[in-house]
């Protein structure tokens, strides 16, 4: 059915549709050779509410996790599983009765990350919740009682030292909260840092020696709840980004032109002492199309139509950040829509060359040194989702390893898990999954121990 004649949102239809149920699928077809090295599991997480459920918005469906086990050059398994928060297993609320907030009673639909021998899935509300190898819901975590706010969905493991750094941001006081957790799982920080008010800070960024805040226009508001998300535009709030030392000491801000940032590349600190970011950028007007596509209001009143997609309104930009000017430069990498950067995460908080997008219908990988792309377009009507990077075992270049990901169709007819060799994005092999994948967030790979 065409997105012209689908009276259904734009996420509840097509190849973004919710599935209904969980499966269970063994010996999955594979076309091409699955490397031998390939030994573990790959999952990825995205919303998806319960058949008949009410949905206002993409961001707010329960989490579910699709599962592909890979041994020995075979697909051994596929499964997906909601995961079993409080708020899908009791209809909690993230909000109670007597306005305090139960961060257990969360979605849970937007990445999932291993840690210290255990998998977690987020969102940035609440608690992580642990997941079995199985994907099976283990239940919340808040590291010993220590975490008492909430979680971002995208925490950065240093690759030098095996911490998880991550943040938390809140509609009360405090707005932004900084944590460490150790190597081995342990809370082992938690530092408030000052901001002029609540807003969503979807991602941040790590250095070797520095943590890297967004601080953009992108408020809360609370007239807004009943709606969906409670987050709008304001021009008035400003824009800029923080670099603070890791081990302790203030925040220098640099401002930027008004922007928002749902996703960061990568960043690092040059020769020079510079501090550079670099990532999707959207502009006032591509940002307003892209919320008004999956649910959120439109501060401006601007009647936009809806976005073809929920990638588009971004453009791969660079800030360097000048500690000796106090001034960030900001530079335009590309002018194609793309999302979902990843990287080669050994090269988390360092100099890195090589960054991996998704457009609507193709993967991108840009080499930062050079400014060269290179393409795969899987086929006509066919939509990838997020690449995620494996490092072949040894390798010697930074691009040599594999991407994977989930591509589905846009006729919601079926999905594959694709194998593109990073060095050049030529099909390495596929996965035929036994039900079509819907569209979703973020994933990893999880090798075996």
């Amino acid at each position: 059915m065409s997105e012209q004649t689908d009276p259904r949102p734009l996420w509840l239809s097509g190849h973004m549709a919710p599935v209904p149920d969980e499966i269970d699928a063994a010996d999955l077809p594979v076309e091409g050779t699955l490397p031998d090295e390939l030994s573990g599991r790959y999952f990825r997480n995205g919303p998806n509410p319960l058949p008949g459920e009410p949905s206002v918005h993409w961001f707010g469906g329960h989490g579910m996790v699709h599962g592909v086990r890979l041994r020995d050059g075979r697909a051994e398994w596929y499964r997906n599983r909601w995961v079993r928060t409080t708020s899908f297993t009791e209809g909690a609320r993230l909000l109670r009765p007597d306005l305090t907030v139960d961060r257990a009673a969360v979605p849970a639909n937007t990445h999932v990350v291993p840690h210290n021998g255990k998998i977690y899935a987020l969102v940035e509300v609440g608690f992580p919740y642990e997941l079995t190898p199985e994907l099976d819901t283990v239940g919340p975590c808040d590291f010993g009682g220590r975490l008492t706010g909430a979680m971002t969905a995208h925490p950065k493991e240093d690759p030098r030292t095996g911490e998880l750094l991550f943040f938390g941001y809140g509609f009360t006081p405090p707005h932004l909260t900084y944590h460490r957790l150790s190597a081995d799982g342990e809370l082992v920080e938690s530092r408030e840092i000052e901001v002029p008010g609540a807003t969503m800070m979807h991602d941040f960024a790590i250095t070797e020696n520095h943590v890297v805040w967004l601080d953009l226009p992108l408020v809360f508001d609370m007239s807004l709840a009943a709606h969906g998300m409670p987050y709008r535009w304001d021009d008035g709030y400003g824009a800029r980004l923080g670099v603070m030392p890791r081990e302790g000491g203030a925040v220098r801000w640099y401002d930027v032109d008004p922007c928002y940032v749902f996703h960061v590349g990568n960043a690092y600190e040059d020769g020079s002492g510079r501090v550079v970011v670099e990532g999707p950028r959207y502009g006032r007007e591509g940002f307003d199309r892209i919320w008004s596509a999956i649910g959120g209001p439109v501060a401006t009143g601007r009647d936009l139509a809806r976005a073809g997609s929920a990638i588009g309104g971004a453009r791969l930009h660079r800030w360097t950040l000048d500690p000796e000017s106090g001034k960030a430069v900001e530079e335009a990498l590309d002018d194609r829509g793309v999302e979902f950067p990843t990287h080669d995460e050994s090269r988390t908080g360092l100099p890195h060359r090589y960054l991996y997008t998704v457009t609507d219908d193709s993967i991108v990988k840009y080499d930062v040194r050079t400014g060269a792309t290179a393409i795969h377009a899987p086929g006509a009507g066919l939509h990838p989702g997020e690449a995620v990077f494996v490092p072949a075992e040894g390798a010697r270049a930074e691009d040599e390893g594999w991407l994977l990901s989930i591509v589905s169709d846009g006729a919601a007819r079926g999905s594959e898990l694709v194998v593109l060799d990073a060095s050049d994005l030529s099909r390495t092999a596929s996965v035929r999954l036994p039900r079509r994948v819907p569209a979703g967030f973020h994933g990893n790979w999880i090798p075996d121990a």
